[in-house]
This record gives C-alpha cells, sequence and structure tokens, in this order.
C-alpha cells in the first residue's frame, strides 16, 4: 500500500474528522521537516486529483464524507449535465441544471457538491463546485466572421457555448469554415470561452472536410512521430534466423487465415484436425507483436496512447505503424510469420479437455474471405469448390466444431447473443455514401468468433490460475433498477424474466430466444444492450456477464488492441520464467493502469466511429429527400418517436409535426397516445414515413409520418 492510499484509508475512518495539516502532522507524528514537505505536496497532489478535498477552513477529508462527489460531467446539449461518480456511495449519475454548471464543460473532471434528491426514482442533483481538469483543449466547430471578431459554433453539441475568437486569432478563416480551437480561456458564469484558430480544415461543404473534423474532433493521431518511424525502419521485414529460436515450427501445417476482404492486419489464423478419439484440435495461431514491440520503447508508448486501431468509414487509423501492422507482424500468405499459439483438444461437448500455449512459427497456407469461405459451406460454389479443395474438409470441421461451441458449450450456459443490425456503408471514389446495407454474420463470421471466443477463455482461466498479474476483458452484471423497468417494458408485449437476488445471463437469453422473429425483436434487442453495463478492461477477473464466462481476455488481436499485445508480453515471460517477484510487482502496478487507459481508448474509438456511420447515414438520406420508406418504431420519447428503415438508418418523427391529434407520452408503457383518437405508436410497431430533413453535420435525419 504506497502513501496516497493509507492517508486515504485514514481519512475513511469513522473516528476521522477533517483536519488541518498541523492536525494531520501530529496525529501521524511528522516531526521532520523534509518529511513534512514531503506530504504536504502529497496532499496537493490528492487534492489536485480529486482524491481529497480541502475546505475553505483548509481542512482535509475524502469527497465522498463530505456531501461531495468526484467524476466527469457528460454535458447535453440542452445546456444542463450529468456526473458519473468515479467513487462513493452514489451508484446514479448526479445531475447538474445549467445553472450549476459554474463553467464546467463536457468531459470536465469535477467536484460536485450535492443539493437535494428529487422525487422517489429521480435523479439526484448537484452543483459543480470545482474543476479538477479540462477535457477539453481543443474544439472543432464552425467558424462565424463578424466585424470585430468571430466565434465558433462547436460541432459536439454537449459543449454548449460558443467560443470567441479576437480578430487577431482567427487566421483569416471564413465563414463556414471548418476549424480547429485552441481554448485560451475557460468559461465562468455569464461569460463565453476564449480561444484561437489553430488549424482550418476547409469549408463544411467540401468533400472530406466533414470525415477530418471528425478525425480533429476525437484527436485521432494521423501521423505517426518521427522516433516510432525511425525504430519501424529498423525492424526487419522477414523472419531472421535467429527470430526461429525457441519457438515450435509449424510451417508445414495447415494454417489459414479467414478476414474480410478489404483487410490488411491479418492476426489471427486457424488449423483444426479431427483426432481418433472423435474430439477436434483446434489451433488459434496469433500474430507475436511482443516479439517486435518491446515494452517502453517509442512505438510501444505510442501504441497505449493510441489504444486501438480506429475504423472509420473511409479509412483505419492504426495503432501500429503499417510496417508492423500490413507488413511483418500481419499473418500474410505464404511467408513466414512469428506467432504464439494455443492449441486446444476439444470434445463432443465443447468442453477443453486438454490445450497448450506456445510460440511458434507458421506459414499461412491461404488467405481465406468470409465471402469465398460462406460460398463453400452454404453454397457449394462450384469454382471455389474446385479452387480450395485441399481446404474444404477443413471447413466443414470448422463448422462443426463452431456449432458444438456455440450451442453445447456457449448458449448451453446462458450467453446471451444480441441480434442488433449494424450498417455497411459503401462510398463511391469520391467518399460519398451510394448505398446502406445491413451487415450479414454469415456461417465462416461464426466459425472466427466462437474459435476466438474459445481460445480467449482458455487463455484467461490458465493465467488466473497462474496467479499472475493479468488484463481480464469483464463486463459486470447490469444494474437491477435498470433490468426491473426493462421488464416492466417487456411486460406490455407478454414478456417476463425473473430478477432475483443474482441475475442469470440464460434469463436474457430466453427471453432473446422467445423473441425471435417477431416484429419486436429488433426493438427488445435494442432495450435489452441498453440495459447492460459496458464491456471494459480490468487487472481483476470479474467475469464476463454476457458471456456467461467465469474467465475472459482479449489475446487475438494485438495488431490492433494495445490490451491484447501486453498480454502476449505477458505469456511470453511466463513462458520463458521471466516472472521473478520484482516484475510480478511491477506488473501488478502497471496492469491497472493500462486497463483503464486501453477502456478509454476503446470508447473513443467506438464514438469517433459512430460519428463517421451517423455522417454518412445522413448523407445519404438527403440524396432522398421527400422519398417514402417503411420502417418500425425503434424509440418513443416525450418529443418525438424514432423509427428504424430496414438498412438500419433511424430517424425522428417529431411530435411537432403529427398534427392529427394532440399526443401525449405514457413513458410506464414508452408510447405516445392521442388525447382524441386515442390512437397510440409505440416500440416495434410498423410505420411508413417521408424523409423532410437532413443535418448531416449532426448525422440526424427527420421523418414525419406518412398515412397508409
Amino acid at each position: 500500500m504506497d502513501i496516497k492510499d493509507k492517508i486515504l484509508e485514514f481519512m475513511r475512518e469513522k473516528a476521522y474528522n477533517p483536519m488541518k495539516t498541523e492536525e494531520l502532522f501530529k496525529v501521524l507524528k511528522i516531526k521532520d521537516k523534509a518529511q513534512r514537505e514531503e506530504f504536504q505536496n502529497i496532499l496537493d497532489e490528492m487534492e489536485r486529483e480529486g482524491l481529497i478535498y480541502k475546505t475553505k477552513k483548509k481542512k482535509y477529508g475524502v469527497p465522498e464524507r463530505m456531501n461531495l462527489i468526484v467524476g466527469i460531467l457528460q454535458g447535453h446539449a440542452r445546456g444542463f449535465g450529468f456526473v458519473t461518480p468515479d467513487i462513493g456511495n452514489i451508484e446514479t449519475d448526479v445531475y447538474i441544471s445549467p445553472e450549476d454548471m459554474n463553467g464546467a464543460m463536457n468531459n470536465d473532471k469535477v467536484i460536485v457538491r450535492l443539493s437535494r434528491k428529487r422525487g422517489e426514482g429521480q435523479k439526484i442533483q448537484g452543483e459543480v463546485i470545482r474543476i479538477l481538469k479540462r477535457g477539453n483543449k481543443k474544439i472543432v466547430g464552425t467558424f462565424e466572421s463578424s466585424r470585430n471578431f468571430g466565434f465558433v459554433v462547436p460541432d459536439d453539441q454537449r459543449v454548449k457555448q460558443d467560443i470567441y475568437i479576437p480578430k487577431s486569432e482567427t487566421m483569416d478563416a471564413h465563414t463556414d469554415d471548418k476549424v480547429v480551437v485552441e481554448i485560451t480561456e475557460y468559461p465562468v458564469k455569464g461569460r463565453n470561452p476564449e480561444g484561437r484558430v489553430i488549424e482550418i480544415l476547409g469549408n463544411k461543404n467540401e468533400i472530406g472536410t466533414d470525415i477530418l473534423s471528425i478525425i480533429r474532433k476525437f484527436d485521432l493521431p494521423e501521423e505517426f512521430p518521427p522516433d516510432v518511424l525511425a525504430q519501424t525502419d529498423r525492424i526487419p521485414d522477414q523472419v531472421r534466423e535467429e527470430d526461429r529460436k525457441g519457438r515450435k515450427d509449424l510451417t508445414n501445417k495447415k494454417i489459414i487465415t479467414i478476414d474480410g476482404e478489404d483487410a490488411k492486419d491479418l492476426d489471427d489464423a486457424v488449423s483444426i484436425e479431427k483426432l481418433e478419439s472423435g474430439n477436434y484440435l483446434l489451433g488459434v495461431h496469433i500474430a507475436d507483436v511482443s516479439h517486435y514491440v518491446f515494452e517502453n520503447s517509442p512505438i510501444d508508448q505510442e501504441a497505449l496512447k493510441r489504444g486501438t486501431s480506429v475504423y472509420l468509414v473511409d479509412r483505419v487509423i492504426p495503432m501500429l505503424p503499417p510496417k508492423l501492422s500490413n507488413g511483418i507482424c500481419s499473418l500474410n500468405p505464404h511467408v513466414d510469420r512469428l506467432t504464439l499459439s494455443c492449441i486446444m483438444e476439444i470434445n463432443s461437448k465443447g468442453q477443453v479437455e486438454n490445450y497448450e500455449i506456445f510460440k511458434s512459427i507458421i506459414n499461412s497456407k491461404e488467405r481465406m474471405t468470409y465471402k469465398d469461405v460462406t460460398k463453400i459451406l452454404e453454397e457449394q460454389d462450384a469454382v471455389l469448390l474446385d479452387r480450395y479443395k485441399e481446404l474444404i474438409e477443413d471447413f466443414k470441421l470448422m463448422k462443426e466444431l463452431a456449432e458444438i461451441l456455440r450451442n453445447k458449450r456457449r448458449m448451453a450456459r446462458g450467453a446471451i447473443d444480441f441480434n442488433v443490425p449494424e450498417a455497411k456503408i459503401i462510398l463511391n471514389e469520391e467518399g460519398r455514401a451510394i448505398e446502406i446495407q445491413k451487415y450479414e454474420r454469415t456461417i465462416s463470421h461464426k466459425i472466427i468468433e466462437e474459435f476466438m471466443l474459445v481460445c480467449n477463455e482458455t487463455i484467461a482461466q490458465h493465467m488466473y490460475w497462474a496467479s499472475f498479474p493479468f488484463i481480464y476483458r469483464v463486463h459486470e452484471e447490469p444494474d437491477s433498477e435498470k433490468l426491473k423497468d426493462f421488464n416492466n417494458f417487456i411486460h406490455n408485449f407478454g414478456y417476463h424474466i425473473h430478477i432475483g437476488d443474482e441475475i442469470y445471463p440464460k434469463e436474457l437469453q430466453n427471453l432473446l430466444n422467445k423473441i425471435k422473429g417477431t416484429p419486436e425483436e429488433s426493438v427488445i434487442s435494442h432495450l435489452a444492450l441498453r440495459t447492460m453495463k459496458q464491456a471494459k478492461y480490468s487487472a481483476n477477473n470479474l467475469g464476463h456477464f454476457g458471456l456467461a464466462a467465469t474467465y475472459y481476455t482479449h489475446f487475438t488481436s494485438p495488431i490492433r488492441r494495445y490490451p491484447d499485445l501486453v498480454i502476449h508480453r505477458i505469456i511470453s515471460e511466463m513462458l520463458y520464467n521471466k516472472l521473478n517477484q520484482d516484475r510480478i510487482k511491477k506488473l501488478n502496478h502497471k496492469t491497472p493502469e493500462i486497463a483503464s487507459q486501453s477502456s478509454i481508448r476503446e470508447r473513443v474509438a467506438e464514438e469517433a466511429e459512430r460519428e463517421t456511420d451517423d455522417l454518412k447515414k445522413a448523407e445519404y438520406m438527403k440524396e432522398h429527400l421527400g422519398e417514402i420508406f417503411d420502417g418500425m418504431i425503434s424509440g418513443v420519447t416525450s418529443f418525438g418517436i424514432f423509427v428504424q428503415l430496414e438498412n438500419t438508418i433511424e430517424g425522428l418523427v417529431r411530435v411537432s409535426s403529427m398534427d392529427d391529434d394532440y399526443y401525449q407520452y405514457d413513458e410506464v408503457h414508452y408510447q405516445l397516445i392521442g388525447e382524441r383518437t386515442k390512437k397510440n405508436y409505440k416500440i416495434g410497431e410498423k410505420v411508413r414515413v417521408e424523409v423532410v430533413g437532413v443535418d448531416i453535420a449532426q448525422g440526424q435525419i427527420n421523418f414525419i409520418l406518412v398515412e397508409e
């Protein structure tokens, strides 16, 4: 336990009352002048971090015992916000009214004084009393010019105030230019933030400016620093003789990759055999990125900073330089590549009877695509059957095993399989969206998915029982209040889930099986997903609720996910007996930080990917103004109904456009009811809509209802 933990433990004791520094010196018997200075520095640092709070009378205490909470502020377009507490007795978000923001902005780390609780079931309210750390140093927005100054309207609607730009700081930007602004003065009550333009991205209507704005908004790094590129240049393009030492040679084995047609970073390969016992021998071979990316090297530090590769609709922003991600680390066909292999013997019930983890070298026999493998297995495509005749039996075995792993292992124990449709967005050469399709999950996708899942579980279980520091992929139980609300909602459709002291994923799985093929399937799946907590990375094994797995990790994608790379390092050190006490102590300190950073970067990537998708969907619908589509009500609010089309595009029908009656919102049953006609609109209903408005910049689409 370090000094900060000891101070926190002391201040959290029931007998502790807030004390001044001198009182702390006396109680803790700190007499030496140098020690006192060091102790004061630690207190100052802890105050800056929000771990402790100093009152106006200069007394120190922990926030959670002083009617305070510390957390990140999530702003809203209407000016209010919510703060999610870091620690403390409060598990719900705290509502901050516009009057109580006190200059705080979206993503700021703040201290909030709890002011009052509202009625039962409503949010706790609070007031921002201190801003610990600003979440926005730069803002992307649209420039508007005035005679003596300019101002920028932020793209992020959660940043409510426009940013004032002095005439001397505009970089000669013109009205409607997308710009990046550096904030020079943060807002205070009654005054907007001030800033200076540091980059002009282009006119908001120019092709390419839209995606570039999102890249800048999320501060996604397009270029790699010079020291990273210099180190990358020194990495060989081919496997050298010295790299082969201590590795099992699998180059003669029938090993293949199965990926999307456009994928260039191939980090997983598979092999399969049927044993005389009737068991399956599944090999999962993952690119050994850790052999090339050393801890704390420039490449490693940059990879940690990025956390993950980001897959935008028109480009990939990789975690590792292309020479690694698409070259020496990618398991390209017909070349030797270094791997970390997990070979599992799996019986007819999907149970892993034996396994082995080791360093290896492979030579992929084929670079298969999901599309071709599906055509072979589902359509018996004659051309492909002939071309890949050496592999046909392997594909059949893979399908056989994947179905066992899914049905007899995963689904049998209660794993939840959400059927939430994803979009495939097709762009033309100019980068404009010309087609939106529902993304199909085929048998070949399911094969790779099941193989990676069983491999990740096997690795996690092994490392857990080996008792070494590790990073797990965890998914905690859903919040019981959210589940009760969900249960009330599905009751409208005649469904019910049992909620006891412990929540079992099998309850949700059974529900999802019951709704399969029904009109309400998409909506209930979507709402069930929203009741779930977000999966994250953790140094503690908390289990994975969605997969109904006791042990789970991410081992299979070290080219594009930083936790996987760290996990490979730890496994390699274990295999080479390098995990001594000093190293274990160091890893115990580092793994929680890496898990936290990786979770944060994953959220950023997801948000950026979602925004680019929404933007391109809006761009596509701009070309379909006035057209009529069939859709289904996917959400109901007091201000309107959301309608999702077959191609996954979602738009809003505003209550103000529903002029055949006055509609009241029934929040218990998630429906709008007409006062006079008693006509109701509820989730899951099919409707016809006309596209009447599109805001490309905000990724928003407006519909009106069309009578049958």
